[in-house]
């Protein structure tokens, strides 16, 4: 099983898709759901709780999570000291990566980093100077050794021109990331769809942009005889050589939950808070046994979601999109299993032919990439 463990509710960084929304849509609420607005805003249970509670699975994978949990050095410092899941990961904005010792990070079996593509659009996005800081803090934990998984995590939105910016984080000549994963800012607030373009901007630039990836992904297998990890891409062909039918691709929910900074597991970290979907506390509660929540209406009347699996746990159930708004969020990820599927008879003769190997299709599921968008 995968938990986040959230360490904290605090960020240093003022990203337009999160904290700049947040201003945009300080009133909304949840009327739906009973929320505890009063958790702590630093992890506060005994770290023994969490060893003891990881220990009775052995296959326990945590991932470090917030906020941004690199400013808990001394938290993560203390729960890799005596907690011994099999795996531990975490996922940051990269600002201070350089705070924590090598002895720490050389541990790390996978680091998800923000970064949105190339340092105009990431400085647009997360503030002046950030692309510049979070470089030179990966190539310096390289340097001092570290060979897990490094993965470029982007958030996108209108701005993004997805071909262009995912390129550009392989073919950087500073760090050049073979791991790239992207999440669409789509259905987390309320009020947002109305004040955006995302139908135009998703019809006329990001599905046709995901098209000409899947291309450039294929060309490359071919010329230099590697898999490029471009999680969607990457998740969606390897369910389809496999004919593997997926629940929620995250995990969300049924094999990758979180635990709050309480100690309460909720079944995603967006779900911070709602009482509703608290599934147990670490202190009692078996890692093995917790109940399983899957998305409803409408992905389950859905063609494709053997497939896509669901999206987004936490879009479905608080439906913070109209149906109609969310509907063109479906068409992104229709645009995307379509994209992979027409690249999947090209795919197969390069495998046929020895260029490429199923087994490069092979990755760790439920590692923080949600697979679709």
């Amino acid at each position: 099983m995968f938990f986040h463990v959230v360490l904290t509710t605090k960020c240093n960084s003022q990203c337009r898709y999160c904290f700049g929304e947040s201003l945009e849509d300080f009133d909304e609420d949840f009327a739906d759901f009973d929320v505890n607005y009063s958790l702590p805003k630093k992890i506060n249970y005994d770290f023994a709780l969490l060893a003891e509670f990881c220990s009775k699975d052995p296959n326990c994978a945590l991932t470090f999570y917030g906020g941004e949990p690199l400013l808990c050095t001394n938290k993560i410092r203390q729960i890799m000291d005596v907690a011994k899941p099999k795996h531990f990961m975490i996922q940051t904005n990269g600002l201070v990566l350089d705070r924590l010792e090598p002895e720490y990070v050389n541990r790390f079996h996978t680091i998800l980093v923000s970064l949105d593509g190339n340092e105009a659009l990431t400085d647009y996005y997360r503030g002046k100077g950030t692309f510049r800081k979070v470089i030179d803090n990966v190539k310096l934990i390289v340097q001092n050794g570290f060979r897990g998984e490094l993965i470029a995590r982007m958030t996108v939105m209108e701005q993004t021109d997805i071909y262009k910016q995912v390129k550009y984080l392989v073919d950087n000549d500073e760090f050049a990331f073979s791991s790239v994963h992207w999440q669409l800012n789509a259905g987390f607030w309320a009020n947002d769809y109305a004040r955006r373009n995302f139908k135009g901007w998703s019809e006329t630039s990001y599905v046709p942009g995901v098209q000409r990836l899947a291309r450039f992904w294929v060309d490359h297998m071919e010329a230099k005889r590697t898999v490029l990890r471009f999680y969607p891409l990457l998740g969606i062909a390897n369910s389809l050589l496999s004919n593997e039918d997926t629940s929620l691709r995250c995990g969300a929910g049924w094999v990758n939950y979180a635990i709050q900074t309480n100690g309460n597991i909720i079944p995603c970290p967006t779900m911070w808070g709602k009482t509703n979907y608290y599934l147990g506390h670490i202190s009692n509660a078996h890692p093995l046994k917790l109940k399983k929540i899957f998305v409803n209406e409408p992905c389950t009347e859905c063609d494709i979601l053997n497939v896509c699996g669901g999206r987004c746990l936490y879009a479905n159930i608080t439906k913070r999109w109209n149906k109609n708004a969310y509907a063109e969020v479906c068409k992104t990820v229709e645009g995307l299993v379509n994209a992979v599927r027409m690249e999947l008879p090209w795919i197969k003769k390069l495998i046929n032919f020895g260029i490429v190997s199923l087994r490069d299709f092979d990755f760790m599921k439920h590692n923080g990439c949600e697979i679709i968008p």
